[in-house]
């Protein structure tokens, strides 16, 4: 994989175009496409990484891997707390679904109620950026 192909690679994860990272970065236009021939500059290479917060090594191919994370946007977030509430909502009351030792939501203490709550919407944070990826 390319330097570009790996600019290319981060700028779709994040959604945009390298016609708008160009923008971003106050670069002239077709000057990523460059990078497919061309050897940037160091200065080139570190900007890219700060902006995208990854390694120059990771740009330059060194690193297999950057563990980076996918940005959640606003729909994401929202999209996550109402999922999160039908989950709760789910858990909680008489008919509420058993979601630890045979208790729900209502049967647990404030503590035990409160990291489950804090799992559940850890897992689907970490879902939703796996299905971005």
């Amino acid at each position: 994989m390319t330097l570009f192909d790996r600019v290319k690679k981060l700028a779709d994860s994040r959604g945009i175009s390298i016609a708008e990272l160009e923008r971003k970065l106050k670069l002239s236009p077709n000057v990523l496409y460059k990078l497919k021939t061309q050897k940037p500059s160091t200065d080139r290479v570190e900007a890219l990484a700060d902006f995208f917060d990854v390694s120059v090594d990771y740009l330059l191919g060194r690193k297999e891997k950057e563990n980076f994370e996918p940005e959640l946007t606003a729909k994401d977030e929202r999209d996550i707390q109402k999922e999160l509430q039908k989950i709760i909502e789910g858990l909680e009351g008489k008919n509420g679904y058993a979601a630890f030792d045979g208790q729900t939501l209502d049967d647990m203490d404030e503590e035990d109620r409160e990291l489950l709550i804090a799992s559940l919407e850890n897992s689907l944070r970490l879902a939703k950026r796996i299905s971005k990826q």
